[in-house]
């Protein structure tokens, strides 16, 4: 990957050296001409990087020579890093200009001393550049520049039919759209660019105007995007809505004017996502043109072609195969003449692989096709070739940022967002496009490896911030070919002694660090593992002295109470995770020194009380991730100076004041922020009317998560206008998430809630004095709906439980998930009941008309007494019922799922595909009603039965339940063994036992369960586990995991434990009885993990080293002391 590199990190470095700044710099410094010349020389040897690259694929000197270069580039690019960044220090101190910055914090000495390292620095790097550019003269490398050609190929009918409709075609309306729709790639943009340079379309129109629409379609930044394609001047930023309006319309009124829209989404089925309103509001502003205006919008998605036109939209479809050889051999063949051998071996090419070849003389063509992929098609086996093959065809870019996920261990799921901020830290994203933020461009970049099939297992969502991926091993295998010694993952003494000083990218076992040798590294991940780490001071000391080239610094998950001070001359940093550190309760001061920062990361830091007052320092930083820091007591003042954030997590209201925090109106212009925005202590907060609207939550229209907690405390009556306040909380109608708890106003949900109809999420946990919520059933795109500890709360919904088809089609149409939990006086879903309702028994079966959820997948009720309430037959995921009435459960399956659901196609059994059944103390239900119903739940493949006094679980028909893999029976005190029809679970592999008080023993039943892998009991006082019956443990191979907790009448593991050759896990937990281990203990050669707690005797004997038992299980990599079986 070297050549790709180099190539990339030359034309950053010209950039870089081209740009105002520097040049400024380089004046005050008297190192301008050395900048110059620097310059100069990486741009002479920029010109044969194109044609090295080609040469190092055979040529392992041109390869070294490579590889020696990019080492150079590497340390000129950290110079140049280095200036940046002190005159970025210079700034924040005080001033704004450049010039002034350097006069006022520059004496003359120290301004000659450091012109003078400076200059040595930037001569000696230019040596050793024209050094290894006269090496270049011994290879013959060829001079080469990219080229393009402003033409396409095969859209002549196209471009045709596109001209007729904006020149020739005369519309009503004076101001025509036409939507250009096709799948990404296919040329609209190349399309529309073409017909916009077209000579005749200029000739015909006064005004023409280019704009990149990005997929957060926002009608202020598209108005000030036209405006500045209209004049060629970008409008002032501090004009508001209706003064750039009046800018429009006074720039486009009465003009025949042309404007293409072009969609450059990040997302394939969500563009501009898909808003009928954001769009009317746009189009208003545009009909003021003359007659024969025209809009071109281009787009992947015919919905919002729809959307914003009435006219049929002109569909781009594929290249014939002529046209896509016609633009190979543009591509590849370019000025060369073509004799019928070139034709046949590239067409070839083409048929097999896609591929645009760069290839010289038909020799090359000919070795290309007959060496390449001949070895391929003959070597089948040898997968990893074609798979290069794929990688060789990356653009640079891409070639970066996929050498790099080598980092990840094999089958790590990787967190795609992390990922990006990852690239982005390390300058592989670059930003041509400022009305896309850098990590829109980076997703694009990992969409763009995703469909090409470098990733996989990509989770789905309506937003990519918790979207994860997996690399299948293959790829693995393939990065850690393609980065070579780039990069590398050290898990052995053996590979940090061979890892070479000029390594950039490392993850690393941390008790491994002090042995490494190189001192240039831009990445150091970790990823944490069960077994317990922790990070010394040494360490931490190591990292800061040896690493200050670091762009990438991961230290989450580790056992360290304070970051040093000097963690601030790790001053190239850009991405710090700290998050998952219990007990660190501060940051150094000297953290906000780093103002390369981009990325800080601190959730889950339990401990923390403050962030750094100074944070207003971290002019670049983008992401505040500090959620679930429940220490947190404010937020500093001057935190809302960081207009660039795109994710504050957390935001804490100071309760008294005593720590002069941060108020809410510190987020009045924090409008960028994304992801999710929990703000915590709003019972604190003080003219709660006045503050709440100061926070500006309608303006952030980029949020996905609102999160509002009032956290009173108990004898705090809040403010007495509180339900007032609520209104004042609006957030913006893009809105995803919302999460309101703890509010103590009066009984009424502010205006706005059932207006936010793209919510997917609504969550809302009392103690909450409201009767009754707001009707959420006609919130189009809801998919979860959480209500919890509403104790006043007596229904839900204001109408009638009956209604006709049409009004059950629209009753929560895109409702997944209903969580229903400690709501005592809500006994009916409805206020006014229906008549027929009120008679109807348990046994009647219920009617067409009878409302169900359409698409409910998993439903929670538990201690609710709900007995009348919308059905759902259609469940297929789970269905959990915890003291509760059973009436809406025996009325679902009298049901029959056709007449209700009118989605389904074909009739079946009510609960037919439920997954995972849980059922906790439900007022009469008995053995027979139960086995009812699983006769049903005939794809069943959990099960919970706790606390059914009337379940004779000895007297229940298991055999239904043959897919069962999952069993859990907790607090039935009936059975002394298992039940003998567990003997038909031929397909169980987890069986947890809890809270059993007669069970006496397993048998024997055990005897059958032979494909068990996961077995916990807990609390079982008269459980005997020393019977003779359990010598059968030698069947039970399939053992991974055994979890005993609290079995007294147990006073030592018996001998059959030997027998679990294949155990991984064991824990026992309050043994107290429990003397010592059995020698067997050193047959469990695969065990990973034991786990010890509350066995005091034990815990003594097995300490590392020194106790009388370790010798036992000194083989297990990991003993822990966690307090319950449960976890296991």
């Amino acid at each position: 990957m070297a050549e790709a590199i180099a190539f990339d990190l030359a034309v950053e470095l010209i950039t870089k050296l081209s740009s105002f700044t520097l040049s400024q710099i380089g004046l005050w410094w008297n190192v301008k001409d050395d900048l110059d010349d620097l310059k100069s020389t990486v741009s002479t040897i920029k010109t044969v990087l194109l044609d090295a690259e080609e040469r190092s694929v055979t040529s392992h000197r041109v390869k070294d020579w490579l590889e020696k270069l990019k080492d150079v580039l590497y340390d000129a690019d950290d110079l140049l890093d280095d200036f940046s960044t002190e005159a970025l220090r210079k700034d924040l101190l005080g001033g704004s200009k450049l010039t002034k910055e350097v006069r006022l914090f520059f004496s003359s000495s120290n301004q000659f001393a450091y012109s003078l390292k400076m200059g040595r620095q930037i001569k000696a790097i230019k040596a050793r550049l024209t050094l290894i550019g006269s090496e270049a003269k011994m290879f013959n490398l060829r001079h080469q520049t990219h080229s393009f050609k402003d033409n396409i190929i095969g859209r002549d009918d196209d471009k045709a039919a596109l001209l007729k409709l904006m020149l020739e075609f005369e519309s009503e309306e004076n101001v025509y759209i036409i939507p250009i729709v096709g799948l990404g790639g296919l040329g609209k943009t190349a399309l529309a660019q073409f017909v916009y340079n077209d000579e005749m379309v200029k000739n015909h129109f006064e005004l023409m105007m280019f704009v990149c629409v990005s997929d957060v379609f926002d009608v202020k930044i598209i108005v000030e995007n036209i405006i500045k394609s209209a004049t060629g001047q970008a409008p002032n930023q501090k004009l508001e809505m209706d003064q750039l309006q009046n800018q429009l319309r006074g720039k486009i009124g009465g003009k025949k004017y042309l404007l293409v829209l072009d969609a450059t989404a990040s997302t394939l089925d969500d563009i501009w996502n898909e808003e009928w309103e954001e769009w009317v509001s746009l189009k208003e502003l545009l009909v003021g043109g003359a007659k024969g205006s025209r809009i071109i919008v281009t787009t992947r998605s015919l919905r919002v072609a729809k959307i914003t036109s009435k006219c049929q939209p002109y569909v781009l479809k594929g290249l014939s195969d002529d046209d896509a050889w016609s633009l190979f051999k543009e591509i590849a063949l370019e000025q060369r003449s073509i004799n019928p051998t070139f034709v046949k071996i590239g067409k070839q090419i083409l048929e097999r692989s896609g591929v645009l070849s760069f290839k010289e003389t038909e020799k090359e063509w000919r070795s290309f096709k007959d060496n390449e992929f001949t070895r391929i098609a003959q070597n089948e086996g040898k997968i990893l070739a074609t798979l290069k093959l794929s990688y060789d065809h990356l653009p640079s870019h891409l070639k970066h940022c996929f050498a790099y996920c080598r980092l990840y261990p094999k089958d790590h799921e990787i967190h795609v967002q992390t990922l990006v901020q990852f690239w982005i830290a390390q300058g592989f994203v670059k930003q041509l496009n400022p009305s896309q933020s850098l990590e829109e461009i980076g997703f694009v970049y990992f969409k763009d490896l995703n469909e090409r099939g470098f990733f996989q297992e990509v989770g789905e969502g309506y937003s990519w911030e918790g979207l994860t991926c997996k690399m299948h091993d293959l790829m693995h295998d393939l990065a850690e070919s393609v980065a070579g010694t780039e990069s590398s993952i050290v898990d052995s003494n053996e590979i940090a002694s061979k890892v070479g000083e000029k390594c950039r990218h490392i993850s690393i076992d941390l008790s491994l660090i002090p042995l490494f040798k190189g001192k240039k590294l831009r990445t150091l991940l970790h990823f944490p593992n069960n077994i317990d780490q922790n990070l010394s001071d040494e360490t931490w000391d190591f990292i800061i002295s040896n690493c200050r080239c670091l762009r990438v610094l991961e230290m989450n998950g580790l056992d360290f109470k304070m970051i040093p001070r000097s963690i601030y001359k790790l001053k190239h940093l850009r991405y710090l995770n700290l998050s998952v550190n219990f007990s660190i309760k501060s940051l150094p001061k000297s953290i906000c020194k780093i103002q390369n920062l981009q990325v800080l990361k601190l959730g889950l830091c339990w401990e923390l009380e403050e962030l750094p007052k100074k944070i207003e320092k971290l002019v670049n930083l983008t992401h505040l991730a500090c959620g679930d820091c429940y220490s947190l007591t404010h937020m500093p003042r001057g935190i809302g100076k960081l207009t660039s954030l795109e994710t504050l997590s957390m935001f804490v209201v100071d309760k008294d004041g005593s720590h002069d925090g941060a108020d809410l109106s510190e987020l009045s212009g924090l409008n960028n922020l994304r992801g999710q925005l929990e703000i915590t202590n709003l019972g604190f907060v003080k003219n709660a009317k006045e503050e709440f609207k100061t926070a500006n939550l309608k303006e952030k229209q980029h949020l996905r998560s609102l999160v509002l907690k009032w956290n009173n405390d108990d004898n705090d009556g809040g403010d007495d206008d509180d339900d007032k306040s609520l209104e004042d909380l609006r957030p913006h109608p893009n809105l995803k998430e919302l999460f309101i708890g703890g509010w103590r106003g009066d009984a009424k949900f502010p205006s706005w809630l059932s207006l936010l109809t793209n919510l997917v999420v609504i969550r809302i946990r009392g103690p909450i004095i409201f009767k009754q919520t707001p009707s959420f059933a006609q919130l189009p795109c809801l998919q979860k709906l959480s209500i919890v500890d509403l104790t006043e709360l007596e229904y839900l919904d204001d109408n009638s439980p009956k209604g006709s088809p049409g009004e059950t089609e629209s009753f929560f149409p895109s409702l997944k998930s209903l969580w229903l939990e400690n709501c005592p006086n809500m006994k009916s879903w409805w206020r006014k009941r229906s008549i027929d309702d009120d008679n109807e028994d348990d046994t009647t079966v219920i009617g067409t008309s009878t409302m169900a959820f359409p698409c409910l997948s998993s439903l929670e009720i538990a201690n609710c007494p709900l007995n009348s309430m919308p059905l759902y037959p259609s469940l297929d995921d789970d269905l959990r019922l915890v003291k509760t009435s059973s009436r809406p459960l025996k009325q679902t399956m009298k049901m029959n799922i056709t007449g209700t659901t009118p989605s389904s196609s074909t009739s079946s059994l009510p609960l037919s595909k439920l997954k995972a059944f849980h059922v906790h103390k439900i007022e009469g239900l008995d053995t027979h009603m139960l086995d009812e119903y699983l006769k049903h739940f005939t794809g069943l493949k959990k099960l919970t039965i706790e606390d059914c006094k009337e379940v004779d679980l000895e007297g229940m028909e298991w055999q239904a339940l043959k897919n069962l893999s999952h069993l859990e029976i907790i607090n039935i005190p009936q059975p002394v063994s298992l039940p003998l029809g567990l003997q038909h679970l031929v397909q169980l592999k987890r069986l947890e036992i809890r809270n059993c008080s007669g069970l006496r023993s397993l048998f024997p039943v055990f005897q059958h369960l032979t494909f068990l892998e996961v077995l916990v009991v807990m609390n079982c006082e008269e459980l005997e586990l020393s019977a003779a019956g359990f010598q059968i443990f030698q069947d039970h191979t399939r053992l991974r995991s055994l979890a005993l907790e609290n079995i007294p009448k147990c006073r030592h593991l018996p001998e059959w434990i030997q027998h679990l050759t294949n155990l991984q896990i064991l824990s026992l937990v309050d043994w107290p009885n429990l003397t010592s281990l059995p020698d067997e203990m050193r047959c469990l050669t695969n065990l990973q993990q034991l786990n010890i707690h509350k066995v005091p005797q034990l815990e003594e004997r097995c300490q590392k080293d020194i106790g009388a038992d370790w010798y036992k299980i000194a083989h297990i990599p990991s003993v822990t002391h966690w307090p319950s079986a449960g976890y296991f």
